[in-house]
């Protein structure tokens, strides 16, 4: 009998600058791909209906990710991906947060298909990065469907 579980998991880097371009921090975070992100993925696989992931946000609220997530839970900032690419079984996408963007205390990131809203990929929270005023954040996520 053949058995295949197709798996999907999301690692993302979290980088924190200061105002001269100066890492200050850096965290290598797991994340949860939930529900309607599973559910965008297979509807991709059929068609083109649903925009691609577009867009990073990263938020205020602690509270553990569950897979009937749709939205962070409380937004601090989101911003179009600088860039994003498809290698093998890895998705990867790269988000910059400029100076007065997202600041405040950072526990949560997440991707989504637009600006506002949207269908959200995945989501992750972790441990307070305090975002300054002056300071930068990057952060690369990668997606492996394995």
């Amino acid at each position: 009998m053949i058995q295949d579980q197709l798996k999907v998991k999301g690692d993302l880097i979290v980088k924190l600058f200061d105002k001269n371009g100066q890492v200050k921090e850096q965290r290598f975070i797991p994340n949860l791909v939930v529900t309607v992100g599973k559910q965008f993925i297979a509807s991709r696989m059929v068609g083109t209906a649903a925009n691609v992931m577009s867009h990073m946000a990263v938020g205020s609220s602690s509270t553990a990710p569950a897979n009937a997530d749709t939205a962070l839970g409380g937004e601090l900032g989101r911003v179009a991906l600088t860039s994003s690419a498809a290698a093998g079984a890895i998705a990867t996408y790269v988000a910059t947060f400029p100076a007065g963007t997202g600041t405040g205390a950072v526990v949560e990131a997440g991707i989504f298909n637009a600006s506002s809203s949207g269908t959200m990929l995945c989501r992750t929270t972790f441990s307070v990065v305090n975002k300054g005023a002056d300071d930068a954040m990057s952060i690369t996520w990668a997606i492996t469907v394995s």
